[in-house]
């Protein structure tokens, strides 16, 4: 499932998040890129040892965690540490998968990537990140402040910039429920559910389908 989150950061958020990332130090993207992905990564990433790199952070995955479509469509039990890319001219990333299982002493499955648009899609031709799905390639390009949650386990790539600059912040979850199509059905019942909880709480209905999904939840949760 691919679920786009609509805004993420405001905009002066975004201005912070910039203001940072444009006093940054960046490296060779390549270097944090598994053993068949290094060989199709092409662009830079704000350095871990930067200063700036844990304000971001603060700023940037403070947002994302907040967010109630995040919330519930990943179920986070362990987040990734995001890594800040920039694609200036010439610079992609080729298809690939990311890596299984990521992290340096406490390891973390990847289940769900996400992808934070941290500029605006009108100041850079290109770099559109591009999902393989049972529904063909899908294309995703969206507004400063937005984020993308898909399989980590699909293919995708982001095509070669052609003018500009494309930033964006990207990490990795292992959700408390493995199973992506569980997820599917708990994000799309949470969604109904919290529709009734406001327009009919005291209903026997609502009481049916909250009680359900905690159950589901329950259920199929590893924590």
């Amino acid at each position: 499932m691919l679920t786009h989150i609509q805004g993420v950061l405001n905009a002066p958020q975004l201005g912070a998040a910039r203001k940072l990332l444009d006093a940054g130090s960046f490296a060779d993207g390549s270097r944090s890129a598994g053993m068949a992905a290094k060989r199709v990564k092409h662009n830079e990433e704000l350095s871990l040892d930067d200063a700036r790199h844990a304000e971001l952070n603060n700023l940037v995955m403070g947002c994302l965690v907040k967010h109630p479509v995040y919330r519930s469509a990943a179920m986070p039990l362990k987040v990734a540490t995001p890594y800040y890319a920039r694609y200036t001219q010439g610079m992609s990333y080729g298809e690939h998968v990311d890596d299984p299982v990521m992290g340096e002493g406490q390891l973390y499955r990847s289940d769900i990537s996400v992808t934070i648009f941290l500029n605006d899609p009108a100041d850079y031709d290109g770099g559109e990140l591009i999902i393989t799905t049972a529904f063909g390639d899908q294309s995703i390009k969206l507004p400063a402040g937005d984020a993308v949650l898909y399989p980590s386990s699909s293919l995708h790539r982001v095509s070669e910039v052609t003018r500009g600059e494309r930033l964006v912040a990207v990490s990795w979850i292992q959700s408390m429920v493995r199973n992506a199509e569980q997820r599917t059905l708990l994000h799309e019942l949470n969604q109904a559910r919290e529709a009734l909880l406001r327009e009919q709480p005291d209903s026997d209905e609502t009481r049916r389908v909250n009680h359900s999904y905690i159950n589901l939840v329950r259920m199929w949760s590893e924590v």
